[in-house]
């Protein structure tokens, strides 16, 4: 699933020290971009930090994973049921970071790129090797 951060992703960690972190992505339907879905996802262990550290509201992802159907009691006692993504892989699409207001670096320049090119030596007679 590829969609957009409807609010920034809350990282916790279970008593044994595994992060888990949890945010809900809106999935635009395919033929319909009206319509809109709204997929609660889970992330475990070094990649829930990443996703904590380097997502926020809007911020533009892919998913991958399975799909989970737990149930649970609340604090009154009632049954409720959760169906989520556990996401195996998730892929930052946008090109900045959290909380980062400059653009992207630009690539870095190829070394190699002026090979072959004829070297300027001006007038100097020394031989540059």
């Amino acid at each position: 699933m590829i969609g957009r951060l409807t609010r920034d992703p809350e990282l916790r960690y279970t008593p044994n020290g595994t992060a888990t972190c949890s945010f809900t992505l809106a999935v635009n339907r395919k033929f319909n971009k009206e319509e809109t879905d709204f997929i609660d996802c889970q992330v475990w262990r070094g990649l829930a930090e990443n996703c904590a550290n380097y997502l926020h509201k809007g911020s533009l992802c892919a998913v991958e994973g399975r799909i989970q159907v737990r149930t649970y009691e609340d604090k009154e006692g009632k049954k409720r049921k959760v169906t989520e993504v556990v996401a195996d892989d998730c892929r930052f699409l946008d090109s900045k970071a959290k909380g980062d207001s400059k653009p992207a670096s630009p690539p870095p320049q190829d070394q190699w790129s002026n090979l072959g090119q004829e070297i300027d030596l001006g007038d100097s007679e020394e031989i540059p090797f």
